[in-house]
């Protein structure tokens, strides 16, 4: 295989994360329609829904990551794509008792759990594979952070992109009286990805990296990794929250533009087509942002994404009852925020995240950040309908809001300036021959690491060979 598809044969799999989290909303649409917001609200299963899948994220990214380290990357990739078609599968299956439309919901739910453990999964070994991937072989170390943003938070974006494309064109085909269908191919349409990416890794080979620098023979030094490296990984895990507590609530504000511009129309085709308009905001950001970090660098990239949010917020905030007499305004701001929130911390999450921390640790450092970041969105998603709730019909109920968004960018802005590490090109590289120094220089024994098969040590002989040029 290619370097270039090593590399999207790793993290193309997000783009199952995307479409997962993406479609759940349109799901819900559909539900309601066909069998009434008194029975899908009975028992809250439309927050439950989301929560849960964001539980199982959660707990895939923690097990994951350590299992990436000491398993192995592709082990781990392997297990995430099945995981991912299986219950996707099965979301579309569910069914309850006799008919039962608690049942359905309830088996739902369920499966959303155990699909958001294979889409954590996917994050902690198919990123961090991906970085690793990005700076080997004949990739130009101009191209290297762009080439692994492509491959990882751009297709998570694309993800969402088709996840809410999707309904609407099932709806297109099957109409009003088939929507069981329409929701059920929906979520059944997710394992063709992940089938896909499953048979693209097949032929794909451990990172040359892990092959070199991992612990999957030696014991973890935990005591020594923690005092050297969590003053990285805590700011991390601070911005990606932050990032994550804004977004995921704030699909909220994507309604209250169709609502305004389509008088509040309960069409299917508005809803969705509405959908498509917005999801697709994200793509410029993400794109641009990707070509933009390789001159300035992700640091510098994220910190000036946050300060473009909180400007945008602020002007939504406070010019809101302007805006919303002027919808096209309004949804060119809207649209202008979600675009900065995947230039800045969208992209540059993902690279920092899996690129500060060494070959031996990856899995275990990526999955604590981005676990942060899936605890900010469920905190948010259950945050912010609370605060607009306690605001009542008063504007302050649709402002408050991005005037939080537009703090909290800030304070995510000052963060990434005085407390982030710039990444070089080759900081995967670098960062393993500073952690076997480190490990040498506190008298642990660093010759059990790299893998043990003979095949796999040929492959990475020449990292190996030049470490020790290096070191010598």
């Amino acid at each position: 295989m290619s370097q270039l598809s090593l590399i999207f044969a790793s993290g193309t799999a997000l783009f199952s994360d995307g479409y997962a989290n993406g479609i759940i909303g349109s799901v819900n649409t559909i539900l309601i329609h066909i069998y009434g917001k008194a029975a899908v609200s009975k028992n809250n299963y439309s927050m439950i829904l989301s929560s849960l899948a964001f539980a199982g994220t959660i707990l895939g990214m923690l097990s994951f990551g350590y299992l990436a380290d000491k398993v192995g990357r592709k082990s781990g990739m392997m297990f995430a794509t099945g995981i991912v078609a299986v219950f996707s599968g099965l979301s579309a299956a569910s069914h309850g008792t006799n008919g039962s439309v608690d049942g359905m919901l309830a088996m739902l739910s369920a499966c959303r759990f155990l699909l958001g453990i294979g889409i954590g999964a996917e994050y902690s070994c198919g990123a961090v594979a991906a970085a690793e991937q990005s700076e080997e072989g004949t990739i130009r170390k101009s191209a290297q952070h762009l080439w692994f943003t492509l491959a990882t938070n751009t297709m998570l974006t694309f993800g969402m992109v088709v996840s809410s494309f999707t309904p609407l064109v099932l709806y297109w085909i099957f109409g009003e009286d088939h929507l069981r269908a329409v929701w059920r191919l929906s979520l059944g349409l997710g394992v063709v990805p992940a089938l896909a990416v499953f048979v693209w890794r097949l032929r794909m080979r451990e990172p040359i990296s892990f092959q070199a620098h991992s612990m999957k023979r030696a014991k973890i030094p935990y005591s020594l990794v923690i005092r050297h490296y969590w003053r990285r990984l805590l700011p991390l895990c601070i911005i990606w929250f932050i990032y994550d507590f804004i977004l995921y609530p704030f699909e909220i504000f994507s309604s209250t533009i169709v609502n305004i511009v389509t008088g509040g129309s309960q069409s299917l085709t508005v809803i969705f087509g509405w959908n498509v308009v917005i999801n697709l905001f994200y793509m410029p950001g993400t794109i641009s942002g990707a070509f933009l970090m390789n001159t300035i660098g992700p640091k510098y990239c994220l910190t000036l994404g946050f300060a473009m949010q909180a400007v945008v917020c602020f002007l939504i905030s406070g010019l809101y009852k302007q805006l919303t007499q002027h919808i096209a305004a309004f949804a060119v701001l809207y649209g202008l925020f979600l675009s900065f929130c995947a230039f800045g911390p969208g992209n540059c999450t993902f690279v920092l995240s899996s690129k500060s921390a060494p070959t031996a640790i990856r899995g275990q450092f990526y999955s604590i950040a981005a676990a942060a970041g899936k605890v900010g969105a469920l905190s948010g998603t259950l945050a912010f309908p609370a605060i607009v709730k306690d605001f009542g019909d008063s504007i302050l109920s649709n402002t408050v809001p991005f005037w939080i968004a537009s703090s909290l960018s800030a304070i995510a802005m000052l963060i990434t300036v005085f407390m982030v590490r710039p990444l070089s090109q080759d900081s995967v590289t670098e960062e393993d021959r500073l952690f076997r120094e480190y490990l040498e220089s506190n008298g642990y024994d660093t010759s059990l690491m790299g893998t043990a098969d003979d095949t796999t040590l040929d492959s990475s002989s020449s990292v190996v060979d030049t470490f020790s040029e290096e070191k010598n």
